[in-house]
């Protein structure tokens, strides 16, 4: 814990104390990709992509490339992701020869193969009330520090519902993720949200690590990074305050599969090509409870510098 604890204090930072100004400076020929997976996000997709270009592409030059992974919407996310200048992608045309996958974990695996930045910044597409804080916060450190390779993260997350803010993790990070943290790879144990959906990273430091697919990827993605550069290549940003929708306790439930299943998968990496995890779950119907059972499958996807032979 105390390798951690010190971590934590050198390496949490704020968004706000990156000038948007020095990063255009420091950026000098690196190129910056922004990569959204999406699924059914019409709601939101369109003011995240306008935001970006008009702020941070056309204003403030420190992004190159939005690019957009649809996920099998069945709404209109591609066409208005599109419009709003994006570059949009299905996750099934992308490497097509190695067959696709449902899930978020996939579409952010693939999005490694489209991307042209050697920075790459991966954005939640359901978030309310976008700002280019998001993106200058975890682009900060990585133009900053030569040292680094990954940044996570994290922010308060308030309930639509009332004026309750958490500023921890949600709920599957403190009563799954947090405590599989300090049995098996406690040098995470200092980051806030090690599930949060938003991070930074230099390209060749993920196209040379599997991923886990669905929401297994962002924990698997960190224990891998870890693994490979040590915590002292590895940052978090403070990025304020994040409005989003919450997930139900059923969606939450299957998420903790995923995540259990990414400790297991990284357990032994390479040995294991997926995990098979089987769950009890109950429902009503009219006045009776019924029980069923839930089966996830949890699957590792080479290094997509093996997928693209470079």
């Amino acid at each position: 814990m105390r390798e951690a604890a010190a971590w934590f204090d050198t390496r949490t930072y704020r968004f706000d104390q990156f000038d948007p100004t020095a990063l255009v400076a420091a950026k000098q020929g690196t190129r910056v990709s922004i990569l959204i997976p999406a699924r059914d996000e019409a709601a939101t997709v369109g003011a995240i992509v306008t935001t970006l270009r008009t702020e941070l592409v056309d204003r403030l030059p420190l992004v190159d490339e939005i690019i957009v992974i649809d996920s099998h919407s069945t709404d209109a996310t591609a066409d208005i992701a599109r419009d709003a200048g994006a570059k949009v992608f299905h996750v099934d045309e992308i490497v097509p020869h190695v067959g696709s996958r449902p899930g978020k974990g996939e579409a952010m695996w693939k999005a490694l193969a489209v991307m042209t930045g050697d920075i790459g910044i991966y954005l939640d597409a359901d978030v309310q009330e976008f700002t280019a804080d998001f993106v200058i916060g975890l682009l900060g450190p990585l133009l900053l520090e030569d040292d680094l390779v990954f940044v996570k993260a994290f922010y308060d997350r308030p309930w639509s519902s009332g004026p309750s803010r958490s500023s921890g993790g949600g709920r599957v990070t403190e009563l799954v993720a947090r405590p599989l943290i300090l049995s098996r790879t406690p040098l995470l144990s200092g980051f806030v949200q090690p599930l949060a959906g938003e991070c930074a990273f230099r390209v060749d430091a993920l196209r040379g690590v599997p991923y886990v697919s669905d929401y297994g990827v962002d924990i698997g993605l960190m224990i891998d990074v870890l693994r490979e550069h040590g915590l002292s290549a590895m940052a978090q940003v403070d990025l304020g305050l994040r409005l989003h929708r919450h997930q139900d306790l059923a969606a939450l439930s299957a998420m903790a599969q995923h995540v259990q299943a990414a400790f297991d998968l990284r357990a032994a990496p390479g040995v294991r090509e997926s995990v098979e995890s089987t769950a009890v779950v109950f429902h009503r119907e009219g006045t009776e409870m019924r029980m069923g059972e839930r089966t996830t499958t949890t699957v590792e996807r080479p290094p997509m510098r093996d997928v693209l032979g470079s």
